[in-house]
């Protein structure tokens, strides 16, 4: 780039020549068929589908691209969607049926459960008042936007428990399980049964997913649902309501804890915030979500905890990506209490105590090591079943374009694929990729909005 030369200007050089290139339809198309990944991977090889008694049906070689599969918005808003669609699909089926699950699963008790951090430290809050009106925070200030970036960061940075949070962080998912197992044993006892009996009698299945708030640390939302001996094909026993099952999710939250050291070896108590919200979830037609008694609607929630599954820490593109050299630290956009956090979690990383949380590795998500979407065993289907499907339906459909009168089960896929390259040449191809992955976006909400126009249209004819 010459000294004349702008940044805008060699983009507008870069996005012409693209466009002008002999190879620009082929390479949009290949882009157009990701969804409008913004970091392809580039693939080089061949890709054979055969019968099994060797006949070839086609044989392709040469390069290829393949979507980078990120379930994070902020890194790819393409592969985030298809993410958060399989999301869907697996928490919707664990609630009202289908996949493989029985549709009678919708009518055993099920609730949405949010379990939060608790406090370590006075943060800036925004609150408003049932007439609209902004309550003033702690610091004398009104936070008269939501998008204020104060609000979740400490009001005293200088008395935050820092370490406390990132330890609490770096627990989260030992302490859900201690609480998992402090439910069961709960309900083993309003059961009457030991809790090795437990399994025998009834089974507890969840999925949750990890949002991270304002000031930094996740908190937990669950769909809760209970089930017989066998799962969700079996009734679970007549006398664990949903209103004893709800005093049982409260109780465990609240005698649950663990207890580790901090750097100077005094204990450290963890356990889950005072919030704790459970509600019952029913199954309507209503695209709301929540109807008019205060029930959280299936359809509704599925998607609701589907978006939060592809959220990273909300702050900024750059702490969605590991960290390798704390000194990269300072050219990060975010804000100076998330930046506490970060040096906290890499600090504590090189205590040999804390060597095995790996809090450098993830000093990025601020100390959370785990899953962002998990679920029990039985709970629905697997994120692999439904990926599995969706291999199998297009190899269905590239089968039909060959016109052979052949059984999706009957043929052989070996594909021999080599990693030649990662993400697009340059920012006037993602340009182009992030405006495909927008259209499709909006297309989809147009369908969507369709569909729930036709629904209500329906219900009220």
């Amino acid at each position: 780039m010459t000294a004349a030369t702008t940044p805008l200007d060699q983009h507008d050089h870069d996005l012409s020549h693209l466009i002008q290139s002999e190879g620009f339809q082929q390479w949009r198309s290949a882009v157009t068929a990701l969804g409008g990944c913004t970091a392809p991977i580039h693939l080089t090889g061949t890709s054979t589908i055969a019968t099994r008694d060797g006949t070839v049906l086609t044989h392709r070689e040469g390069d290829i691209l393949a979507p980078c599969g990120n379930r994070r918005a902020s890194v790819c808003p393409a592969c985030s969607d298809r993410y958060a669609s399989d999301a869907y699909h697996l928490i919707r089926a664990g609630m009202a049926g289908g996949k493989g699950l029985p549709d009678t699963a919708a009518q055993h008790p099920r609730l949405f459960v949010t379990l939060t951090a608790p406090s370590f430290g006075p943060v800036h809050t925004r609150r408003v008042t049932a007439r609209g009106l902004v309550v003033p925070c702690a610091c004398g200030d009104k936070h008269r936007h939501s998008e204020d970036p104060r609000i979740g960061t400490a009001l005293d940075p200088t008395t935050h428990d820092y370490t406390g949070a990132i330890l609490w962080q770096a627990h989260a998912g030992k302490l859900w399980n201690r609480f998992a197992i402090r439910l069961r044993r709960i309900l083993a006892g309003i059961l009457g049964v030991k809790v090795r009996e437990f399994r025998d009698h009834a089974r507890l299945s969840y999925a949750k997913v990890a949002e991270y708030q304002r000031r930094g640390l996740v908190h937990f939302h669950a769909v809760v649902r209970l089930d017989g001996p066998d799962g969700p094909t079996t009734a679970p026993p007549a006398w664990i309501t949903g209103d004893a099952l709800t005093l049982a999710i409260r109780d465990a939250a609240g005698d649950v804890s663990l207890v580790v050291d901090r750097p100077d070896g005094t204990p450290l108590a963890l356990g889950w915030g005072r919030q704790v919200d459970v509600r019952p979830i029913t199954s309507t037609t209503t695209a709301a979500l929540e109807n008019d008694d205060g029930q959280i609607t299936d359809a509704a929630l599925a998607a609701y905890v589907a978006k939060y599954s592809t959220k990273g820490t909300g702050k900024s593109e750059a702490t969605d990506r590991p960290i390798r050299d704390i000194t990269h630290l300072r050219y990060l956009d975010i804000t100076d209490h998330h930046r506490r956090l970060i040096e906290t979690a890499w600090e504590l990383g090189g205590h040999e105590q804390y060597e095995e949380l790996g809090l450098r590795r993830w000093a990025h998500m601020l100390g959370f090591r785990g899953h962002f979407l998990t679920k029990s065993r039985n709970y629905s289907t697997t994120f692999g079943a439904i990926r599995s499907e969706r291999r199998t339906y297009r190899l269905g459909q590239t089968l039909a374009g060959l016109d052979a009168a052949v059984d999706v089960g009957a043929v052989l896929v070996v594909n021999d694929w080599h990693v030649t390259q990662f993400g697009h040449r340059n920012d006037a191809e993602r340009e182009i990729a992030l405006g495909i992955a927008e259209r499709r976006r909006e297309q989809r909400r147009a369908r969507t909005t369709d569909r729930t126009a036709s629904t209500e249209h329906g219900r009220t004819s």
